[in-house]
């Protein structure tokens, strides 16, 4: 089953080629190789076309390759040899005459020393070929993500039964961490944001040594990695002594903004267009300027990945895409609110893959 599913998405990649015209692809994301291949190791390429592939890799990895990648064709390159140089033999090896290279990731001193050593092939820019078809999760991709939101959310109620005045934004994000990889997480997605007050009015806040009795609120980002690689992305402001006035005020206006753009999102539909109607919210309110992000992006094996969810996106929507919603409200020297869920396009419209509480009430916790 595993080999099969490897199988398709390097079929899918291959004909994506034939608009370039370039009988094969230099792939030199890592990320990009491992969901094509299964390897999960890094400072590998992967050279792709109709009638070949090949991996370029190194000794550290020889048996993992043929334990991950059976049947898999891999060069082994001495130690004395760079990857780039290995790939570029193989290039000549195969007299192949165009060969498209992912523009997106490979540097220019790379792509130079390609180009000059083979010099007898044509070079193709191509960006995001493999991301695009990552954009949509297959069935078991699903399921590691939907592990990965599990373990967060588990991790986060460990965290709310254990929150003290007297704890560091730092000390909260290693508990956060600590508490998700007990569950079976790898790590988490990124570096926790934990945010108390006004420096929940930085988007990307680090933990810090300020105590979350310091401020009413703090604003907690995070997520799960599994040993899988997938990822979750999740955000949620608590409230940690009395309500105030304007923090019940601008949360409000930040979930009914979140709720409008799940509410629009399903196949078919525009990610700019979602991005405007959660927008619309906030400006109505009279707080645009101070939502200067997009609505959201993709998770998957990178915590940011296609489709981007901003005014900006032309990607039309499609069933298994998996993206995050994510408005927000920064005032700076106050404080910020951000409420971020994963949610899966369907068929007939979408399922919020996260449940972790977001009414008001429910995110009060006086301490």
């Amino acid at each position: 089953m595993a080999a099969d599913r490897f199988q398709s998405r390097q079929q899918k990649l291959i004909s994506s080629l034939k608009a370039s015209g370039a009988e094969a692809l230099l792939v030199t994301n890592f990320t990009n190789v491992s969901w094509l291949t299964g390897f999960s190791g890094d400072d590998s390429y992967l050279l792709i076309g109709k009638s070949r592939m090949v991996l370029i890799s190194d000794s550290r990895y020889q048996t993992q390759i043929a334990q991950e990648c059976p049947g898999l064709e891999f060069v082994i390159r001495d130690r004395t040899v760079t990857v780039v140089a290995a790939s570029a033999k193989t290039i000549e090896a195969q007299k192949l005459k165009k060969v498209a290279f992912e523009s997106g990731s490979m540097t220019v001193d790379g792509f130079e020393k390609v180009r000059l050593a083979c010099p007898g092939v044509e070079f193709i820019p191509l960006a995001g070929a493999v991301e695009d078809l990552r954009m949509i999760k297959d069935a078991a991709e699903i399921e590691e993500i939907r592990r990965a939101v599990h373990i967060a959310q588990r991790g986060f109620d460990v965290l709310r039964g254990s929150l003290r005045a007297d704890q560091t934004e730092l000390e909260v994000a290693h508990d956060l961490e600590h508490a998700m990889r007990k569950l079976g997480a790898k790590g988490t997605s990124f570096p926790p944001i934990i945010a108390v007050g006004p420096r929940a009015a930085l988007p990307h806040a680090r933990p810090t040594q300020a105590t979350i009795g310091s401020a009413g609120f703090v604003l907690v980002d995070w997520g799960a990695q599994m040993p899988s690689g997938y990822r979750s992305d999740l955000t949620r402001v608590l409230v940690t002594s009395k309500m105030s006035p304007k923090l019940e005020k601008v949360y409000g206006v930040v979930l009914r903004a979140q709720l409008a753009g799940i509410e629009k999102i399903g196949p078919g539909v525009k990610c700019a267009d979602v991005d405007a109607t959660a927008r619309k919210v906030i400006e109505d309110a009279g707080f645009g300027k101070q939502f200067g992000h997009g609505l959201g992006h993709g998770i998957g094996l990178d915590i940011h990945e296609n489709p981007r969810m901003s005014s900006a996106s032309e990607t039309i929507l499609q069933p298994g895409m998996i993206v995050t919603v994510e408005p927000g409200i920064y005032l700076e020297g106050w404080g910020g609110v951000r409420l971020e869920d994963d949610v899966l396009v369907t068929k007939t419209g979408c399922e919020i893959l996260s449940s972790v509480s977001k009414t008001l009430d429910q995110m009060l916790i006086p301490l």
